[in-house]
């Protein structure tokens, strides 16, 4: 995998002058006094155990997808973080994805900590149960239609039963999508030591820097270590996006579909710009969560980091130097033995042992049912 770094388009002209004027007088991140304090996660009120396995169920069932051929845990695996290794992430087949899957652990408090969306540039909404109906239709992603959903837990005798457990009533897409929403209330980081107290030495000394040399906590702030807001740092473009006709024609019709201005002659990762058509905003991406990052490697929006190390590098120096508008950055000046010690607390926002639970397996003889459905109807 090759990575680059993309200037503006020259096209862009006055526009682009005027959006990175913007950006400059904006700054980054919020004033001390508005942001969050980090600090450990809050307790949820654990959702009902039934429900639980019901989403569970769901969660490893491939009849989630329109063709039967992977489920939600095919790129969040439970045993990688509930991501992927992989920079880039899979797709439904014929399709490939331009983004890095983020892990699920913790997603649940991205209500309460962030002020954008679930995605990588900010384009679903703060309602998780709204996120996943959108990636289980999404044609990219799982491509299924809601009534298909609706009728496939109705052919399956399980499926009935515990939607007759947990609603009294028969199965519906809508009961399934509150299913998967408890399971995922149940993904949360573990006797982490930054919320057990039991860092190390070297761990505290990074979080000295953490809010004060680094200033990571600028953009990483609160319990979720996110302000959920888009920020261009400069991270440099995946090539493969641009290299890989199939990846390459996924993320055009995003674009495509979301109305972004000139998507026929894009070179690089738009990001936000998406969302807020607003210039200012190309390549900036919402801060992602930096609980489990043990566990979730490569990192950023297109997996351009395979290791936390590089990540600290990138920092160190200023970030993306090659990208107009990423100018909200400026060289740290730590030393390798301040490097290693912020590293040390970064990883000790991870779980002491990490967040898995047991794949369900799935019986595979009502499957049986939909291959006469699609010769039939």
């Amino acid at each position: 995998m090759k990575t680059a770094n993309f200037r503006l388009p020259r096209y862009l002209g006055a526009a682009g002058a005027l959006a990175l004027v913007a950006l400059l007088a904006a700054g980054a991140g919020a004033a001390p006094g508005e942001r969050p304090a980090i600090g450990p996660l809050p307790a949820k009120k654990a959702p009902k155990a039934s429900l639980v396995e019901m989403g569970k169920r769901l969660f490893f069932d491939a009849r989630l997808s329109g063709d039967g051929a992977l489920s939600c845990a095919s790129c969040h695996n439970p045993k990688q973080g509930f991501t992927t290794r992989k920079p880039l992430s899979d797709a439904y087949p014929g399709t490939r994805h331009y983004r890095n899957a983020p892990t699920l652990i913790n997603t649940i408090y991205k209500a309460d900590f962030a002020n954008v969306g679930w995605s990588w540039d900010g384009h679903m909404g703060a309602n998780l149960n709204d996120v996943v109906r959108n990636e289980i239709t999404e044609t990219m992603v799982m491509n299924l239609d809601m009534r298909l959903m609706h009728e496939r837990m109705k052919q399956d005798p399980v499926y009935v039963k515990m939607c007759k457990e947990n609603f009294n009533g028969e199965c519906s897409s809508g009961k399934g999508r509150k299913a998967l929403v408890a399971f995922m209330k149940t993904l949360v980081s573990r006797d982490a030591p930054f919320d057990t107290g039991k860092m190390s030495d070297a761990a505290k000394r990074g979080r000295a820097l953490f809010e004060g040399k680094a200033g990571c906590v600028s953009c990483h702030s609160g319990p979720y270590f996110s302000d959920g807001k888009p920020h261009n740092t400069g991270v440099p473009e995946n090539l493969d996006v641009f290299k890989d006709p199939m990846r390459h024609l996924t993320y055009r019709s995003v674009i495509t579909n979301h109305g972004t201005p000139k998507a026929d002659i894009w070179r690089r990762d738009v990001g936000y710009f998406i969302v807020s058509k607003n210039y200012a905003d190309v390549g900036k991406f919402i801060t992602p969560t930096l609980r489990e990052l043990k566990y979730t490697a490569p990192y950023m929006h297109n997996g351009v980091f395979a290791t936390l190390e590089q990540v600290v590098d990138f920092y160190n120096a200023g970030g993306g130097k090659d990208d107009p508008l990423a100018r909200e950055l400026s060289p740290l000046g730590l030393t390798d033995a301040e490097k290693k010690d912020l590293i040390a607390f970064l990883e000790s926002l991870s779980s002491a042992t990490p967040v898995t639970v047991e794949p369900v397996k799935i019986d595979q003889k009502y499957k049986a049912i939909d291959k006469w459905l699609s010769v039939h109807n």
